[in-house]
């Protein structure tokens, strides 16, 4: 079924090789849009712009720069909670020492 020069499978790859579209007979005149020509396609293609091309990237480097802060924000969610932790400890050795000195003036 799929034999060479569908569009399953061009005979070429090479857009310059390839044979222009033509209007379809079934539609109006007027309501197909014209051929372009081979420049126009090769100009399209060079206006390819470095900041395309680099587009991937900064995607990459946006998610791992969100990452980093997510991960930082982590962090300092953890410190907060072992110091909050600490500082109950700390209360409770101090409600000790109290306990105990007051033991020891008693008696």
């Amino acid at each position: 079924m799929n034999t060479p020069g569908t569009i399953d499978r061009p005979l070429t790859h090479d857009p310059k090789k390839q044979a222009p579209m033509k209007p379809s007979t079934s539609e109006p005149a007027g309501s197909v849009t014209p051929d372009f020509s081979l420049s126009d396609a090769n100009d399209s293609r060079q206006n390819r712009t470095r900041q395309m091309q680099l587009a991937p990237e900064a995607l990459a480097r946006a998610h791992m720069h969100e990452r980093l802060r997510e991960a930082d924000f982590e962090r300092q969610a953890m410190r907060l909670v072992v110091a909050r932790r600490m500082q109950r400890r700390a209360e409770r050795a101090s409600l000790r020492a109290r306990r105990a000195l007051a033991m020891a003036v008693m008696h």
